[in-house]
């Protein structure tokens, strides 16, 4: 019997989680491997922009994709001479709208100190309650989305 999925938070610049969302995969704090072996087929996942960029400045501040990894294979891509990054394939949902956090936090039970929510967001990788998942996705999604679940994709 397969158990139940988990609930993830990825923190990745809007720009790099948008070629995530486009090209079906995920990569976590800078294309390590551990966090994605933390994570399995069936497990949901929401890129966090804190910033447009990765080079920039510019705040976003924004849930930027929403999506379920489709395998437990973590395969490495060559990015450049020096760098190779660890990703595992993902599936996102394409009519989830970017929505922003600062609305959300005082009902997100994973953002303890509500005055320092950003502190959360460190480790570029948390695992987070189910609950606060789909409250999330139901803003992403518009309200499509009730404790009975997510749509299959």
């Amino acid at each position: 019997m397969k158990n139940e999925p988990h609930y993830w938070v990825i923190v990745a610049s809007r720009d790099h989680a948008s070629v995530g969302v486009k090209k079906g995969f995920i990569q976590a704090n800078h294309g390590k491997e551990a966090p994605l072996r933390r994570m399995s087929a069936g497990d949901w996942i929401l890129f966090y922009s804190p910033k447009e960029s990765f080079e920039g400045n510019v705040s976003c501040k924004k849930f930027t994709g929403l999506g379920q990894i489709q395998d437990d294979r973590v395969s490495q891509v060559k990015m450049a001479d020096n760098f190779h990054a660890f990703r595992k394939r993902a599936k996102f949902l394409t009519d989830a709208r970017e929505t922003a956090i600062e609305p959300l936090i005082p009902e997100l039970t994973f953002i303890k100190n509500k005055k320092a929510w950003g502190y959360q967001f460190r480790f570029g990788l948390t695992q987070i309650p189910r609950t606060d998942f789909l409250l999330i996705a139901s803003k992403m999604l518009e309200g499509r989305v009730t404790d009975a679940g997510l749509p299959i994709i």
